[in-house]
């Protein structure tokens, strides 16, 4: 694993992992049951952030926060969408689209983040 990937992938974790909290935790917090373990929340920001860290570094090679955060945004609208229609029952609109705009905005960043630590390590 190269030094951009572990480095931006740590830093992604920590930001998502803060991320989830401000949101799920402070702001929309009818969205969470409170019963989550936080380890396993800490490892699924890692792992999703050391996916799109890998993405950004060896496949599409993305180091500019502009375009991190806009491939941050496609990626994180099409995993909202494909997790909400694995997850829910029940079709909401409401929720699909509160679920799709949270989830973008939320990997936006995720991704701007990792493409600004993978620039500043060249």
């Amino acid at each position: 694993m190269t030094k951009k990937i572990l480095l931006s992938g740590i830093v992604g974790t920590v930001v998502y992992y803060l991320l989830g909290w401000l949101v799920y935790g402070l702001i929309l917090t009818d969205k969470s049951s409170g019963e989550s373990s936080l380890t396993f929340i800490f490892l699924g920001c890692l792992f999703y952030a050391f996916t799109i860290a890998y993405i950004y570094a060896k496949l599409a090679h993305i180091s500019s926060l502009k375009a991190g955060f806009n491939a941050g945004v496609v990626i994180g609208v099409l995993f909202s969408l494909s997790w909400y229609f694995f997850m829910y029952a029940e079709f909401n609109l409401r929720e699909l689209i509160e679920e799709v705009i949270v989830g973008g905005l939320m990997t936006g960043i995720l991704g701007g983040v990792i493409a600004f630590v993978n620039k500043k390590i060249g």
